[in-house]
């Protein structure tokens, strides 16, 4: 990243989801994606770079990736967005958690609606929305232009693809976003998947098995 941005990257919840921190050095504004728990850790990580958290974004609303949006929230008051295809499971996280002998908090609703080709602005940092379905209906990628990234959520990851044997799942439209959304972008792009190393585009067309 540029001198100007902060990006961090930890592990969250019991499921390891991969959270994004990233934050603005002028303004001192940032944004965390998908926090899944360990919100004590996001907590100390902000305030280690002096940051005032003002944005939330799931990238979908399974409860691995959606675990800590309530204490995150209600210690930094910070909003919270999420495709609107995605919202009303926010709801239903301890539910859907406990399937798996899991606890986690249902999340707050969301302040914010997201749709395809929304730009989300903090301080100098522009994510722009992909609607990407098919992990999830209301599944999103967020591109941001400057340095090539992409935070993909569970859409793509390093050799595979997301789960679609759950509701609301499709294994067709996901391969359709992958291809017509993630591998539309040079290859160059960086993809920041929600569980396992990065990747990049070049690499996933090449061999991902997926696609081969």
């Amino acid at each position: 990243m540029e001198n100007s941005i902060i990006f961090k990257h930890l592990e969250t919840g019991p499921l390891a989801v991969n959270c994004y921190l990233l934050g603005d050095k002028t303004t001192k504004e940032a944004l965390v994606i998908d926090p899944g728990g360990h919100v004590d850790k996001i907590l100390a990580l902000l305030n280690q770079y002096q940051l005032q958290l003002s944005t939330i974004i799931n990238t979908h609303s399974h409860f691995d990736h959606c675990g800590g949006n309530r204490d995150l929230k209600d210690a930094t008051g910070a909003r919270l967005l999420v495709h609107s295809l995605d919202s009303d499971h926010l709801g239903h996280l301890t539910k859907a958690a406990l399937m798996f002998g899991l606890t986690v908090k249902n999340s707050p609703a969301p302040d914010q609606m997201l749709e395809h080709g929304d730009q989300i602005k903090v301080g100098e940092i522009t994510l722009q929305v992909m609607h990407t379905p098919g992990h999830s209906p209301g599944g999103i990628c967020l591109k941001e232009e400057a340095q090539k990234m992409v935070f993909v959520g569970d859409s793509i990851f390093q050799g595979s693809i997301g789960r679609t044997d759950f509701p609301g799942c499709s294994h067709s439209q996901l391969i359709n976003s992958i291809k017509t959304q993630i591998f539309s972008l040079p290859e160059d792009y960086r993809l920041f998947p929600g569980h396992g190393p990065y990747t990049d585009v070049g690499r996933e067309k090449s061999y991902n098995p997926f696609f081969r």
